[in-house]
């Protein structure tokens, strides 16, 4: 029944044509259809923020591929989802504890390898591993390290075989993290030199640039053209169906730094959305904050427990329309075939619903699996 609930409650906001594929009409902001994004690649099935995962997202049929980026002691960007290195590579294997150091990363005391104290040369010794558990690990170790150019160059390349455009989503990882390190927008300043070199400084290139930071967006929107788009994150959905916001999933860094008492939820308000339209072209909010929720106590993956997963959907909280009033996108994370949803036990059906509610799009770690369940939407 929630499945139907919630497609019953979008129905107004998307209107299927009578004559077939050509007629469909979504609920985007552009009306196209919502882009499926591999969400550091195809990570599902291999490791993540590799090449290979990156190449695997396209032939499965990706829009757009998102490396995520940390700089290296020598000032190269790497694509790795955080700038610790441990878990997601076999540098504790290859390189003496010694080399570990305790950093704060966003308030919270970390020991850890990270990437700023290892040189290229180093970073690429490396292997990549799977980070969750449960995935395939028989490739862990096997591929290496990429640089963001090396995966601009992929992206190019594989675009070109495939005859179509392949864009990239990068996200800049703990910008007042890494400004502790290297400088104020030292990070931001290499991505866009990159990235105007590679697409050029154009609104319509191919690139979405995110960050769950403010002020680096704020920068970036000064000096590039390329689209900006703001991250909303959260730590959990409580029991009344409001988000649960607990540091260090409360607020911006740079919002903590600065003694701004605004929260993420404050970013999805009318006023914050408003605020974020001075300096950003869309949204990329956790997908609970999307969709209204209840916890009925009801079983619904049959899993023996009472999760987030459980919840039934009732209907769209509105941010998604709110959004597109003011002009912008909203792109949404992260779907995966391993981690029920909301009641769906199917995966597709589960992005089916947000693709059908209006999403501009949806991050996932299994593309095949989004691009097929757009194609079942036609």
């Amino acid at each position: 029944m929630p499945n139907k609930t919630l497609a019953c409650l979008a129905a107004a906001a998307f209107i299927a044509g009578c004559g077939g594929d050509d007629d469909l009409t979504f609920a985007t902001l552009d009306g196209k259809a919502p882009l499926v994004i591999g969400h550091r690649g195809a990570s599902g099935i291999l490791p993540e923020h590799t090449l290979e995962a990156y190449k695997a997202a396209i032939e499965q049929g990706a829009d757009f591929i998102e490396p995520d980026l940390v700089l290296t002691k020598d000032g190269q960007l790497i694509a790795r989802h955080e700038p610790m290195l441990d878990s997601t590579t076999d540098v504790a294997t290859r390189f003496p504890a010694s080399r570990m150091s305790t950093r704060m990363v966003d308030g919270v005391s970390t020991t850890a390898y990270f990437a700023s104290d290892f040189t290229l040369a180093e970073i690429k010794t490396l292997g990549a591993v799977q980070a969750r558990a449960g995935r395939p690990a028989q490739y862990n170790g096997l591929y290496a390290i990429p640089t963001l150019d090396e995966v601009i160059a992929l992206a190019a390349a594989e675009g070109a075989k495939a005859g179509r455009t392949i864009g990239i989503y990068p996200e800049i990882k703990h910008s007042t993290f890494s400004a502790g390190i290297f400088g104020a927008n030292v990070v931001e300043d290499a991505l866009l030199a990159k990235l105007h070199a590679a697409y050029g400084n154009v609104a319509d290139a191919p690139v979405f640039i995110q960050s769950f930071e403010v002020s680096n967006l704020q920068y970036l929107n000064t000096k590039t053209s390329l689209a900006l788009i703001q991250l909303v994150d959260a730590d959990d959905v409580k029991a009344d169906g409001s988000m649960s916001l607990v540091a260090p999933y409360r607020q911006p860094y740079d919002f903590v730094v600065k003694g701004d008492p605004r929260l993420f939820s404050d970013l999805l308000t009318d006023a914050g959305l408003d605020f974020v339209k001075t300096y950003a072209d869309g949204i990329g909010p956790w997908k609970p904050y999307l969709v209204k929720t209840v916890d009925d106590g009801v079983d619904r993956n049959r899993d023996g427990m009472l999760t987030i997963n459980d919840r039934r959907v009732d209907s769209s909280t509105g941010v998604i329309e709110m959004a597109h009033r003011k002009g912008l996108r909203v792109h949404t994370w992260t779907f995966r075939d391993d981690a029920s949803g909301y009641g769906y036990t199917d995966p597709q059906a589960e992005m089916q619903a947000y693709m059908k509610l209006g999403v501009d799009g949806v991050f996932t770690d299994f593309p095949a699996t989004g691009v097929e369940a757009l194609k079942t939407l036609r």
